[in-house]
């Protein structure tokens, strides 16, 4: 077996009295495409805030490519190819969205000093920039304030800040949420136009858009791993469907929340 791009081992984090994360074992390849769901409070987003250095864990321990990155600081972690999207976006709305991607490519190549000044005394930054916001479909508003942009659209600013870091390991956190039905379609083919060497988990309540990206799901509740398997096999599991739903049911009715 290759060795993990990013591994947990019995990763646990408890708040006082509250095991919001219990023993997870969580393992992705180079190239994985997985999905990480569960209802409201599963630790979903305790688990990203543990793998990104947000939080420190109570036990267990985090590797990325082998090496333990359990006591890295989040900006360090960011620096050894950990990138992450939020729940709601953190863009500087008051700048172009070229200047948001400007940002994020100088401080990977070392030239964040370059952007106290017009970013375009870096025109290498200027052009993986450009370049990457061509690859997202976002060259056409490149100029355009960030505040000027649909929220979907925004979803896709903050992806390519993401990709621009030129992560191993990507972690979205419900990158759809909040982006109107009929512009999530946008989201997903920006996921699926993805770097393949990419190892990317995704937290998601919407089943839709688990079931098309992943090829590998682990399910979360109440802190602790419930069942993890392809996309196929969770669907045919009835535990799994009798937490969501209290019921037999189909994937397609699924619709647990965040957590």
């Amino acid at each position: 077996m290759t060795e993990a791009r990013l591994e947990t081992r019995q990763l646990s984090r408890n708040f006082g009295a509250l095991k919001a994360v219990q023993g997870v074992n969580l393992r992705l390849d180079a190239g994985a495409r997985h999905a990480l769901i569960g209802p409201n409070g599963a630790g979903k987003t305790t688990l990203i805030n543990l793998l990104t250095g947000v939080l420190r864990p109570t036990d267990g321990s985090v590797l990325l490519a082998g090496r333990d990155i359990t006591a890295a600081a989040q900006a360090e972690r960011v620096k050894l190819g950990i990138a992450r999207t939020f729940q709601i976006n953190r863009l500087f709305r008051g700048l172009s969205v070229l200047e948001n991607v400007c940002i994020a490519v100088a401080e990977r190549v070392g030239a964040a000093r370059s952007m106290f000044y017009p970013a375009g005394w870096r025109s290498d930054v200027i052009g993986e920039s450009i370049d990457l916001l061509k690859i997202l479909k976002l060259d056409d508003v490149a100029r355009h304030r960030v505040s000027e942009l649909p929220y979907g659209r925004q979803r896709l600013v903050e992806l390519a800040i993401a990709i621009g870091l030129k992560p191993d390991v990507l972690l979205l956190d419900e990158p759809a949420a909040g982006v109107p039905s009929a512009e999530s379609h946008i989201i997903l083919d920006a996921i699926e136009r993805l770097p393949a060497e990419i190892a990317v988990l995704i937290i998601e309540h919407d089943m839709d858009v688990v079931f098309r990206f992943a090829e590998r799901v682990t399910v979360m509740v109440s802190g602790a791993v419930f069942a993890e398997g392809t996309p196929r096999e969770i669907e045919a599991d009835p535990q799994v469907r009798e937490i969501y739903l209290g019921q037999s049911g189909t994937v397609a009715e699924w619709r647990p929340a965040g957590g």
